[in-house]
C-alpha cells in the first residue's frame, strides 16, 4: 500500500507541477499591462497631501539659505498639494523666476532692494508722463514717496527661510523688434463693438477684454516675428562675485520715455491704456477682501490720498478697501506698460493682477511677480492674437486626441477651433474658478514652469519618474479637461458653438479644481509626447 502511495505521489507530482507551472503564466499573461494613463494622480483625493506649510517650507532649506536639491523638492510639493496662504508672499517669487532656485538669503537680498528702486524709478517715470510740466518733486514726494520696507515676508523670512536668487542666464526681448502700440481706442470703449480690434469676453458684468489697435507704422513681420518670443526677463543677474547687474530692459526706459515724451500719437496711447485702466480698476471684484484682511482695514484717508495721485476717478461708490486696492491696480498696471509697451495695458490684464495684489503686500513685489507672470501671459495679450490661436490649437488638438467622436461633433458646428475657451485662456481661468481656486490651480501651473526653468524631469528617467512631466501647457491640458467633462452635455444637447461659449462662460463657481487638475494629469499623460 505504501508503495502504491509512493507510485501515485510520483507520478502525479510533474503533472501537478506542471499545471502550477501553467497557471502561473496565465495569471501572469492575464495581468494587466501598467498603464501610464492610469496611474494616480498627484492630484487624486487619495493621493493629495496638505498644502506647503511654513514648516515644511523652512526645512526646504540649508544654513545659508539654499533650496535643497535645486528646489527639486519643494517644487513637487507645491505641484501636488499647493501652498498655505500665509506664506504664499513668500514662495511666490520663486514660482514666478524673480529669485533662482540656488540663489543664497544675501543675494535675495541685494535684489530685493535693487528690484525697489526699479519699481519706483518706473513708478516716477510715469508720474513725469502725467504731470510733464511739473518738473519738481515735491508733488511726486507727497503723493508716491512709500516706505518701501524691507518686507519680512519676501525677503527675511524665518532664520531658515531663504529666496531664490536671480537667474543667471537671462533673454532679452530685442528692442528693435518692438514697437510701442499706436492708435486709439474710442471713447465707447465699453460698448459691445463690432470692429476686429474689440474683444468681448462674456462676463457677469459684462467686462470686454479690449485690444487697442495698431497702426499701420506697425509692420506684420515685426507683429509675427515677435509673437513667440518671451519678454525680456525682469530678475536682475548675480555674477558669481555677487554683483548685481540691472535688467536690460530697464536700461533702455530712458529711451521708451523719450519716443513717448516726443511723440504725440504715443503719448496718446500711453493715455489711452490709463484711461482703460482706471475704469478697469474701479470694476475690480471684491472677492480678494477676505484673503487680505490688512489691506481691507486701509483708512479712507489714505484710500482717497491714493486714489488722487493714480487719476482714480468716480470711486464714490466703493468702500475705502476697494478704493485703495483700484489704485493699487493702476499704479501697477501703469507701471508694467512702461516695461513692455510692445503690449501695454488690454483688459484682462487686471484680472492677473488682482489676485497678486491681495497676496502681496508691497506694490513693488506685485510689480516683479506680476512681470514674471506675464513672461508667459503677454503673447495672451498682444495685438495679433497668434498667442491665443496657437493655444487654442493646442486645446483643439487635445480635445482631438482624446475624444475624436466630441472633436466630431465640434467639427459640424463648426468649432473645432475652440474659440469657445478663448476667456478660460486669455484670463487664464480667472474667471472660471473662485479666488482660492485660481490660486491652486496658478500655484501648480507655475510650479511645472518653475520646474522646467530648472530642468527638473527633463530626462526620459527623470520624466518617469514624475509620472506626468512638467508642462508650459498645463492650462490648456486643464482647460480641454473641463470641456471633456461636459462632452455628454455638448454632443446631445448643443448644436451651436454659441451654445458651447454660454456654457463654458456659466462653468464659474461649478468647477472642482483638484478633479480639474486630476483629470488634466491623465491627458498630460496619455498625450504630452504627442503635443509637445
Amino acid at each position: 500500500m505504501s508503495a502504491l502511495r509512493r507510485s501515485h505521489t510520483s507520478s502525479s507530482s510533474p503533472a501537478s507541477s506542471s499545471w502550477i507551472h501553467l497557471r502561473s503564466l496565465l495569471i501572469v499573461a492575464s495581468s494587466p499591462v501598467p498603464d501610464r494613463g492610469r496611474l494616480r494622480s498627484p492630484w487624486s483625493r487619495s493621493k493629495r497631501k496638505h498644502a506647503l506649510t511654513r514648516h515644511q517650507w523652512n526645512n526646504f532649506f540649508t544654513l545659508d539659505g539654499k533650496l535643497r536639491d535645486g528646489g527639486e523638492k519643494f517644487l513637487k510639493k507645491v505641484r501636488r498639494a499647493g501652498i498655505d496662504p500665509i506664506i504664499r508672499a513668500e514662495v511666490w517669487p520663486f514660482l514666478l523666476g524673480v529669485y533662482d532656485l540656488k540663489s543664497t538669503k544675501a543675494e535675495r537680498n541685494a535684489i530685493h532692494s535693487q528690484k525697489r528702486r526699479e519699481y519706483e524709478n518706473l513708478r516716477r517715470q510715469c508720474w513725469q508722463l502725467l504731470n510733464p510740466h511739473n518738473d519738481g518733486d515735491d508733488e511726486w514726494n507727497e503723493n508716491f514717496e512709500m516706505s518701501y520696507t524691507d518686507s519680512p515676508s519676501f525677503v527675511q523670512g524665518c532664520d531658515s527661510l531663504c529666496t531664490e536668487e536671480i537667474l543667471s542666464s537671462r533673454e532679452s526681448l530685442s528692442i528693435e523688434q518692438e514697437s510701442p502700440l499706436n492708435g486709439t481706442l474710442e471713447e465707447t470703449v465699453h460698448e459691445e463693438a463690432s470692429s476686429s480690434n474689440l474683444v468681448l469676453l462674456e462676463e457677469d458684468d459684462k467686462s470686454p477684454i479690449t485690444n487697442v489697435d495698431a497702426s499701420a507704422d506697425v509692420t506684420e513681420s515685426s507683429d509675427t516675428e515677435s509673437t513667440d518670443e518671451e519678454p525680456p526677463e525682469c530678475i536682475m543677474m548675480s555674477s558669481a562675485a555677487g554683483v548685481i547687474e540691472t535688467d536690460p530692459k530697464l536700461t533702455k526706459i530712458a529711451s521708451v520715455l523719450a519716443n513717448i515724451t516726443n511723440s504725440d500719437q504715443t503719448a496718446e496711447d500711453f493715455t489711452t491704456w490709463q484711461r482703460i485702466m482706471r475704469l478697469d480698476a474701479i470694476r475690480a471684484n471684491a472677492e480678494w477682501i477676505v484673503y487680505s484682511p490688512a489691506r481691507a482695514a486701509v483708512s479712507m484717508d489714505e484710500a482717497i490720498k491714493f486714489a488722487v495721485a493714480v487719476g482714480l476717478k468716480d470711486y464714490d461708490h466703493l468702500e475705502p478697501c476697494r478704493i485703495y486696492h483700484a489704485a493699487r491696480l493702476v499704479a501697477v498696471l501703469e507701471a508694467y506698460a512702461l516695461y513692455d509697451p510692445e503690449v501695454g495695458y488690454c483688459q484682462g490684464m487686471s484680472d492677473l493682477l488682482s489676485p497678486i495684489l491681495a497676496v502681496m503686500e508691497e506694490d513693488h513685489e506685485a510689480f516683479w511677480c506680476f512681470v514674471g507672470f506675464m513672461k508667459k501671459a503677454r503673447h495672451n495679450f498682444r495685438l495679433d492674437e497668434a498667442g491665443i490661436q496657437r493655444q487654442l490649437n493646442i486645446v483643439s488638438k487635445i480635445i482631438k486626441s482624446k475624444d475624436p467622436h466630441l472633436y466630431r461633433h465640434l467639427e459640424k458646428l463648426q468649432a473645432e477651433d475652440c474659440f469657445f475657451v478663448y476667456r478660460m485662456v486669455v484670463v487664464v481661468f480667472r474667471r472660471e474658478l473662485t479666488f482660492e481656486q485660481t490660486l491652486c490651480l496658478w500655484e501648480v501651473m507655475w510650479a511645472d514652469q518653475a520646474a522646467i526653468r530648472a530642468g527638473i524631469g527633463k530626462s526620459v528617467w527623470g520624466r518617469i519618474r514624475l509620472r506626468a512631466p512638467p508642462t508650459d501647457y498645463l492650462l490648456l491640458y486643464a482647460i480641454a479637461a473641463s470641456v471633456l467633462q461636459r462632452r455628454k452635455l455638448i454632443i446631445e444637447r448643443y448644436s451651436s458653438m454659441d451654445e458651447i461659449m454660454r456654457e463654458c462662460n456659466s462653468m464659474a463657481g461649478q468647477l472642482d479644481v483638484w478633479k480639474l487638475l486630476d483629470d488634466a494629469h491623465d491627458l498630460v499623460v496619455t498625450l504630452h509626447d504627442k503635443i509637445q
